[in-house]
């Protein structure tokens, strides 16, 4: 069963609780009792005590994926319009079947039009991925993607990206480097190879090298899908890899290391 089928099926996010166990009742028409209405407005520490018991491999991608879903969703509302564009990317990206996309497409208007603000959803994912980075940065890089779709990049959605960011636990050195693998032209105008390794100019060769390969063992898409990103969200993974290795290649050259 594809990740999109699971999501749909929704089980596991009742487990999670939260913002996104709440999302997926929502979608599925179950009713909500008193104690998660109130957990679901509660803040953060409460609604940690729910989903780290068993959060399993499919719980894990089901958190992943719905919180996508609900984050491309608000990103693609913050700036006061939602494009064709945005959607489309969307679509396109993740790989979701035909015979799906209404299902999702329900998931994504529901998150879309609630009251509740993306930061709750943050917050469950900075605690359920607390010690796994890597998956967090796919989601950055995700909702990246949905930014630039249109070919302008709003302040309110960079805005968003970097309170995103700063939830995930990120600091501004990292989350500039993301910008720059994801973003590259759209944030900066330019690509710079030693911003998207996040390493400084300055850095020696040998602290380069450390940076890359540690990069390179962090997104491998084996340690990500290990950790709970789905096989349909790994092109972006790729794709990263892609840019991380390309950055390496040139700095080697400039600096006349091959």
């Amino acid at each position: 069963m594809s990740i999109w089928g699971k999501v749909i099926g929704g089980v596991a996010g009742f487990a999670l609780g939260g913002p996104i166990g709440g999302l997926l009742g929502a979608f599925a028409g179950h009713s909500v009792d008193k104690m998660k209405a109130r957990e679901l407005h509660a803040g953060i520490a409460d609604r940690r005590h729910r989903g780290r018991e068993d959060f399993n491999q499919d719980a894990r991608q089901i958190a992943f994926t719905t919180t996508v879903i609900a984050l491309s969703a608000k990103m693609a509302k913050i700036d006061g319009h939602v494009s064709a564009d945005e959607i489309t990317v969307f679509k396109n990206i993740f790989h979701i079947p035909a015979e799906e996309t209404v299902q999702v497409g329900k998931i994504w208007a529901q998150a879309k039009n609630e009251a509740m603000g993306y930061e709750t959803y943050a917050e469950q994912i900075a605690y359920l991925f607390g010690d796994e980075p890597a998956v967090m940065e796919e989601i950055l890089g995700a909702l990246m993607h949905i930014a630039k779709a249109d070919g302008v990049i709003h302040p309110a959605e960079l805005q968003m990206l970097s309170r995103t960011a700063m939830i995930f636990g990120f600091n501004p050195n990292q989350f500039e480097r993301l910008k720059q693998i994801h973003l590259g032209g759209e944030a900066f105008g330019e690509d710079d190879p030693y911003r998207i390794l996040g390493v400084k100019h300055e850095d020696s060769d040998d602290e380069i090298k450390i940076a890359y390969r540690k990069l390179i063992r962090a997104n491998h898409p084996d340690t990500l899908m290990a950790q709970g990103v789905p096989q349909e969200f790994i092109d972006i993974a790729n794709e990263k890899m892609a840019t991380i290795n390309a950055a390496y290649d040139q700095i080697e050259k400039k600096r006349g290391l091959r």
